[in-house]
């Protein structure tokens, strides 16, 4: 449905030049959404396979060692988008305490990516509602290194800022004037909510995204904080017990398709189109992340077989293979430190392992030596086909 534009324009001023901003109007849209047969349809299916990656998390005996590499994977996605080269190697590279082979401001850009979701969490599980300080708090965690760091972390814009275009006046999109943002923010806090009315998580979600690219109320960072709140959202709304869905690779594959799309809803108020291409990101997204759940499963339980085979050492090779397992690239004094064994000890299990195939060193050193579970992160990097 076509409702004309979802805001009004104000002459606001940015780099010193006289340009339009655009100002939403409140959620949720008027008149109100058009759900026919076909959107239902998708939005039904959506939700069943939503419900299919919540269940991993109950039925699955790795969904802590899915959960801690998958948020990372969507964390390097999301990060590529907005320009970094730092791959998910890099970033468990960087984690184990090696050098990355990328700028260290790319990957210190992606591990603030997996604090600021994780900051959002423990805030959530605390009580704070879905809120402004709660993206605020999240947004100091995101732009903590890097290139955000002198991007005002956690401060809501104080200035004009523009998308696209090499200057305002020319811009593809300019967001509300500094002034306006406390009444947009606080609109959006009322529909996440349920003022004035309730929505489903999958509307909500969806509606939310939008809305946030389009108030864009940071300097920098917007992006990623708007797709931490997809899950984020979906987590609070009780639709997923954990984090594990990320549109990031979807948004990423159709991303002129993305950004027209949220440009559509601006301009002639298209949210039905908009929700049929979110609710599309979303059954394609938690499909594939039941397929790598299941799939991250499936070889654990292989290796362990293979490890088996050892005979003796198989009692101490299998810690060492679940340590790897939680953290795919690794050291031997984090290994040991999991698995209590002795620095020799675990250093012949991996020898063993690597005779196995299963892993492999990364440094070429003789010592601090990483070790990598080259098959684990191979499965992590299959993006599949959107």
């Amino acid at each position: 449905m076509e409702r004309g534009v979802t805001g009004t324009y104000e002459t606001s001023v940015a780099a010193g030049e006289t340009c339009r901003a655009f100002v939403p109007a409140p959620l949720p849209p008027d008149p109100s959404l058009s759900v026919d047969a076909s959107l239902q349809e998708r939005l039904d299916e959506a939700h069943l396979v939503l419900g299919r990656l919540d269940s991993v998390s109950v039925l699955l005996p790795e969904t802590s060692v899915f959960l801690y590499s998958y948020v990372r994977k969507e964390a390097v996605m999301s990060s590529q988008i907005e320009g970094t080269q730092s791959s998910l190697a890099d970033l468990m590279l960087y984690e184990a305490a090696g050098a990355p082979g990328v700028p260290l401001d790319d990957v210190r850009e992606v591990s603030c990516y997996v604090a600021a979701l994780e900051h959002g969490l423990a805030l959530l599980k605390g009580g704070l509602p879905l809120c402004t300080r709660l993206m605020n708090e999240m947004h100091a965690k995101l732009m903590t290194h890097g290139r955000g760091i002198g991007k005002a972390p956690g401060e809501v814009r104080r200035t004009q800022n523009w998308i696209g275009g090499p200057s305002p006046a020319r811009a593809s999109f300019v967001p509300p004037p500094p002034q306006r943002l406390g009444d947009c923010l606080s609109d959006l806090e009322k529909f996440l909510n349920d003022q004035p009315i309730r929505h489903s998580a999958l509307i909500k979600a969806a509606l939310s995204h939008v809305q946030f690219e389009t108030i864009h109320p940071y300097l920098d960072g917007n992006g990623r904080l708007g797709r931490l709140l997809i899950p984020l959202i979906l987590v609070h709304e009780g639709v997923l017990r954990e984090p594990l869905l990320y549109l990031s690779l979807y948004f990423k594959t159709y991303r002129s398709n993305y950004y027209e799309m949220l440009q559509r809803v601006r301009l002639h108020g298209d949210w039905e189109e908009w929700l049929w291409f979110f609710a599309t990101a979303v059954r394609y997204s938690a499909a594939q992340a039941v397929d790598t759940a299941k799939a991250l499963n499936a070889l654990g339980e292989a290796d362990r077989e293979r490890i088996r085979s050892l005979g003796r050492v198989a009692a101490s090779a299998l810690p060492v293979h679940q340590a790897l397992f939680a953290r795919p690239m690794s050291t031997i004094p984090a290994i040991g430190a999991v698995t209590g064994q002795s620095p020799h000890t675990v250093g012949k299990m991996l020898d063993a392992m690597i005779a196995l195939g299963l892993v492999r060193e990364v440094t070429g050193m003789k010592r601090n030596r990483i070790y990598e579970y080259t098959a684990c992160l191979e499965l992590l990097n299959r993006e599949g086909e959107a």
